[in-house]
């Protein structure tokens, strides 16, 4: 397979990955110490989790800049920042997190894993910003946070979800989870389907290497649960996945 000239020189020398590598992961260590800091010093200001989002909001913004990591991102209509959403999204690399904190429509939360959860000062900043732990190890725990989540999205708050559950080495779609949807329809809430391009040449799962270039987030209409049911979640999942696949650009 040739590489075309073009292609070539969009591609991040070895000085340019090396000087990203070394700014973004020095970064990513002490930015998000001062910042969970600062965001445990100030949760308490109601509402809850709106700090903790806002300083997330400048966390992830710096990743990205020290990365050189350069965000493009389409909206297919606006939201309304009054209402909660759930939106779904391709997961491939650890910038996927950062680049939809940064360009969100809406004031979100992240269901994320348990094991998060422990780590000392951000796990605790996770948990003061009404993020939801979720443990798919044990039915019980499973549960307890598909309860967690519908409480926060009944109260107003927009959740993000990768349906996937875990990064996707090649890109490729993984198979999707129910939950999420199940969550929107327990709630009636509308989905709102993302396809995030770029992340994976930027940092794979298995690298510490960081390789500067674009992030394309492409954020879809709302899906409108209205009239669905428990029965309808294959169909759905099916739409879904159709959507994400198209706004992230996979064949």
């Amino acid at each position: 397979m040739t590489t075309s000239t073009a292609e070539s020189s969009s591609r991040p020398g070895p000085a340019a990955t090396a000087l990203a590598t070394v700014v973004g992961n020095l970064y990513l260590l002490v930015a998000t110490l001062v910042f969970s800091i600062l965001a445990l010093l100030f949760c308490w200001i109601p509402p809850r989790g709106r700090v903790v989002f806002k300083l997330a909001r400048l966390w992830s913004r710096g990743i990205l800049l020290t990365s050189g990591a350069r965000m493009k991102v389409t909206r297919e209509a606006e939201l309304d920042p009054s209402r909660g959403y759930v939106f779904m999204a391709n997961h491939q690399s650890l910038f996927d997190i950062p680049a939809l904190l940064a360009s969100a429509p809406v004031e979100s939360r992240f269901m994320a894993k348990r094991s998060l959860f422990q780590i000392p000062l951000f796990g605790w900043v996770l948990w003061a910003g009404g993020y939801v732990s979720i443990d798919r190890r044990s039915d019980g725990s499973a549960r307890a946070g598909f309860d967690r989540a519908l409480d926060a999205l009944r109260s107003g708050a927009s959740l993000v979800i990768f349906p996937e559950g875990t990064r996707s080495l090649d890109g490729r779609l993984l198979p999707f989870k129910r939950g999420g949807l199940l969550l929107a329809l327990r709630c009636g809430l509308p989905v709102v389907p993302v396809g995030i391009r770029g992340t994976l040449s930027i940092r794979n799962r298995e690298s510490f290497l960081i390789r500067p270039g674009v992030v394309e987030l492409s954020y879809g209409r709302p899906i409108d649960l209205d009239g669905y049911g428990v029965r309808d979640l294959d169909r759905l999942s099916e739409e879904l996945r159709a959507r994400i696949t198209e706004l992230a650009g996979l064949d």
